[in-house]
């Protein structure tokens, strides 16, 4: 198609506009995607802050980079829901013995001026009786800007580990143990005194699946607060136990158990005992036995 002179002349006219409008819009948005990428800078080192501070079990400052309503969401557990919860939960998760978590942001979007996004992978690992454990999943994290400083709102991680296997069938096979004939080896779970020693009678105590395992425990040996993923059916085979329940150590609500006595400590409920003479405790449950110390979170 073919301009006329009065057609060029007027489109000469409109193009220096355009080319100004064009330039006064690209000079108007530069400061705000400069801003979004130093934000997307704070919410990384925030991000990379919490998890220093899970390394170091500082839970007064993992609580201070949440807002005061904030809910975290833990993969197969109940939501923690404000400061308290938060605090409570934590503290006890840092706890975990060899605890390491890493974070890895796929992207973090700032929304606007007081809201962001982040998601991301994560990968955790942990000591057991066992060995050492890991996990790893995917993440989301929805950040508030409160006071000019970047808060997290919301946290969910979400686990991509598998689900465990259903209990394997019960042996067929006969078994038996002579007591003379027993091998014994150290009892030394994370943060547990040295001293004490196991003699596993059936199964895999570290597997899922029954088990049925013995421990010899000296005269005054102390088994910390602690608490099993499994409930433990304990009977005094020789020797004597002072026994303790909840979540912290009490002597005086203790309860002391003599050759004979059984006891079922169910899943999840933290207890201590201390061996009264040289004792000898049977134990048996469904595995995996994993002692963790404290309260479970």
């Amino acid at each position: 198609m073919r301009l006329n002179t009065e057609s060029r002349m007027k489109l000469k006219t409109k193009i220096p506009t355009l080319m100004t409008f064009m330039g006064l819009a690209i000079a108007a948005l530069a400061p705000i995607a400069a801003s979004q990428t130093k934000d997307q800078q704070a919410i990384r080192a925030a991000s990379e802050a919490w998890q220093r501070y899970v390394t170091t079990q500082d839970v007064d400052s993992i609580v201070a980079l949440h807002t005061p309503d904030a809910v975290v969401m833990p993969s197969n557990a109940p939501p923690m829901k404000g400061s308290t919860a938060i605090r409570s939960g934590l503290t006890e998760m840092v706890k975990t013995p060899g605890l390491r978590l890493h974070r890895i942001p796929t992207r973090i979007e700032v929304t606007s001026p007081t809201a962001a996004t982040e998601y991301g992978s994560y990968a955790e690992s942990y000591d057991t009786p066992g060995g050492k454990m890991s996990e790893a999943g995917n993440y989301v994290t929805i950040w508030r800007k409160v006071n000019g400083k970047w808060r997290v709102a919301l946290d969910a991680p979400v686990s991509t580990m598998p689900m465990p296997a259903q209990m394997p069938a019960e042996e067929s096979d006969f078994i038996a143990r002579t007591g003379s004939a027993l091998s014994w080896i150290d009892f030394s779970p994370p943060g547990f005194p040295p001293g004490g020693k196991v003699s596993v009678l059936h199964g895999d105590p570290f597997s899922a699946g029954p088990f049925v395992l013995r421990l010899s425990l000296p005269d005054g040996y102390k088994i910390p607060l602690h608490w099993n993923p499994t409930g433990e059916h304990v009977t005094v085979l020789s020797g004597a136990m002072q026994l303790g329940m909840g979540n912290s150590v009490d002597a005086s609500s203790a309860q002391i158990y003599s050759p004979g006595d059984f006891v079922f400590i169910p899943a999840r409920h933290a207890h201590w005992l201390q061996a009264r003479g040289a004792t000898i405790l049977q134990v048996s449950g469904n595995g995996p036995f994993q002692p963790s110390l404290g309260v479970p979170k």
